[in-house]
């Protein structure tokens, strides 16, 4: 089956919700990530895993596309756990989360394994995901409860 690119809006925090489930567990790198303070903008390039595909099911063959993460309206980028020196640093996130300030401002976190995380401050929430192309194959599904699991002794 051919699946239509993704594109999604999100306004409001359940919208952001909606977006973070669908990038749960997309792979960038950290020269992939772009704040634009005069445009107030952040642009971020990354692979997501097609969750919609997989019916939240194992099976032989899975997909992964080309996504834009957009944020407009952000009056600053702070970063925790990434080194933005390092180009080839590669981040896996794992949700994306907003905490009201004073709404509908507030900030967005884009939270990544190993404790990484990006505070997007925003005059409120104006996210977009756009799919960029075609998908390709992939054999491996993200398992967090694998990953979670104790080391044997």
């Amino acid at each position: 089956m051919i699946m239509k690119p993704l594109k999604l809006i999100a306004l409001d925090a359940e919208d952001l919700e909606i977006l973070s489930a669908h990038l749960q567990d997309a792979v960038g790198i950290v020269g992939d990530v772009c704040y634009r303070p005069k445009e107030r903008r952040f642009v971020m390039i990354l692979n997501r895993f097609v969750w919609e595909e997989s019916g939240g099911r194992w099976q032989r063959g899975y997909e992964r596309r080309r996504t834009a993460l957009h944020f407009e309206r952000v009056t600053a980028c702070r970063c925790r756990g990434i080194d933005p020196r390092t180009k080839d640093g590669v981040l896996n996130l794992l949700a994306v989360r907003f905490s009201p300030a004073e709404e509908p401002s507030g900030h967005v976190d884009l939270i990544f394994s190993g404790g990484a995380t990006l505070r997007l401050e925003v005059e409120c929430i104006e996210a977009r995901v756009k799919d960029l192309g075609p998908a390709w194959s992939t054999k491996a599904r993200p398992d967090h409860e694998a990953a979670e699991a104790p080391v044997p002794q």
